[in-house]
């Protein structure tokens, strides 16, 4: 028998959110600009990953309510049945590949294998494209992040072989112990240490348990389990960064802001009232330090921000979110959040279920700012033109809204309910507006 390892609190709460309404799958794009050997790719991934012990460990289930979720390695491990080889239908493009991302976005992963799977996809513009999908339980963005940076090269000469590190997964089987307290006592003896951190802190979670439940909008209703995924076109970063020194803002509040826009302009088109409209959206900040970013798992907390989307002056619009964003990072609510989950993470089913639709009832969408690399990389020998990916909306939310920069350009991802917005490529289209409309104004 292959040891078990217990899983964390909060991982176990990510993997108990997984519902076929919402699937709690990061859903990643790799474009590449030319076409790659499937043998190739398959080799590659079965050694790199090979350090990330998570990539070789299934999911063992209690066999009482009361036990714990383990991971436990795969005896069977085959690579192929992680790496599958498909092409998109004539002539291909950017519609061919939406559909493809909201079909596999809405299809669950093998619960009896690793919880990932590659879809490497010929046919999109002469290149290829990487179609990743792996449980939010494995790990969190940062944490992914650091997983793909371990795939790719800077050049296109580099060797496919790399050695194998020691990982944290590679622990005797109770060295978890210390560890996983550490994370979810230590939150708590954050705030107890600091007597003012911790009147907040109280604050925070009244706060968070007081809050009314968000506004009704067409992005907010019952799901159903067909999801839509749609992105945009690379925007310069600089240029961001140069309409955030215009005004005062970090290049993350201009991306927030201009997202905001999009769905202004998106419920406009609908015909649908905007004055006085205002929606929350649940926002992941990382707790995770940075030396610490190679470890898989989960650990951030989450903010619920205001996005005013009925406010029609853009820098209005803008100077509004930088106002709450400086106030959310000055507060101890991702901390707050970060112990809810340890503590739903340890509840029954049922209990954990409800918590999640009550905090969800608070947010309309989830929205995540992700910085990748800041210059151009490789996949098997091919530059990696451009890489953009989708977040689950845990909490039966039916909106996500991802960023992601890369090499000096910035990408946004939009993931919804289909029974909602069907043509979620016109929230891209209002963000690519909003973007010149900021740029404007800043005289960029």
């Amino acid at each position: 028998m292959t040891r078990l390892v217990p899983m964390s609190s909060v991982d176990a709460a990510w993997l108990g959110m997984e519902d076929p309404t919402n699937l709690m799958m990061v859903t990643g794009v790799l474009a590449l600009d030319g076409k790659v050997d499937v043998k190739r790719v398959r080799t590659l991934f079965d050694k790199r990953l090979a350090p990330f012990g998570r990539f070789h460990q299934r999911v063992v289930r209690p066999r009482t309510r009361a036990g714990m979720l383990h991971w436990q390695d795969d005896p069977r491990f085959d690579i192929d049945n992680h790496v599958s080889h498909i092409a998109l239908p004539e002539p291909g493009g950017d519609a061919a590949l939406r559909e493809l991302v909201s079909e596999l976005m809405s299809t669950p992963l093998d619960m009896t294998k690793p919880l990932w799977h590659i879809h490497l996809v010929d046919g999109y513009g002469g290149g290829s494209v990487v179609l990743a999908r792996i449980h939010h339980s494995i790990a969190d963005g940062i944490a992914l992040v650091r997983v793909m940076l371990s795939l790719l090269d800077p050049s296109p000469t580099s060797k496919t072989s790399r050695k194998r590190s020691e990982h944290q997964n590679n622990r005797g089987p109770f060295d978890w112990l210390p560890a996983a307290l550490d994370r979810g006592v230590g939150v708590a003896q954050l705030l107890l240490d600091n007597p003012g951190r911790a009147a907040e802190g109280v604050y925070r979670l009244g706060r968070l348990v007081l809050l009314p439940p968000d506004q009704q909008t067409a992005f907010k209703g019952e799901l159903g389990r067909r999801k839509r995924a749609a992105w945009s076109k690379p925007v310069p970063l600089d240029d961001f960064k140069a309409i955030g020194r215009a005004f005062g803002a970090t290049v993350n509040d201009v991306l927030v802001a201009t997202a905001t826009g999009a769905l202004r302009r998106y419920l406009e088109a609908r015909g649908e009232p905007t004055g006085g409209v205002s929606i929350r959206a649940s926002v992941p900040v990382n707790l995770r330090p940075l030396d610490e970013a190679h470890k898989l798992g989960n650990s951030f907390g989450l903010v619920f921000l205001t996005l005013p989307v009925g406010t029609v002056d853009p820098v209005k619009r803008l100077r509004s979110i930088k106002k709450e964003m400086d106030e959310l990072k000055r507060s101890p609510e991702a901390l707050v959040a970060y112990a809810v989950l340890n503590l739903m993470g340890f509840a029954p089913v049922e209990v954990e279920r409800l918590g999640l639709r009550f905090f969800g009832s608070k947010a309309t969408a989830v929205l995540t700012n992700v910085p990748g690399p800041r210059e151009p990389l490789y996949l098997a020998g091919r530059r990696l033109n451009h890489v953009m990916f989708w977040v689950p909306q845990s909490g039966h939310l039916g909106l996500g809204i991802s960023i992601l920069s890369y090499a000096g350009g910035v990408m946004l991802g939009v993931a919804t309910d289909e029974g909602l917005v069907s043509d979620p490529e016109r929230i891209v289209d209002g963000f690519e507006k909003e973007f010149k409309s900021l740029r404007q104004k800043a005289n960029v």
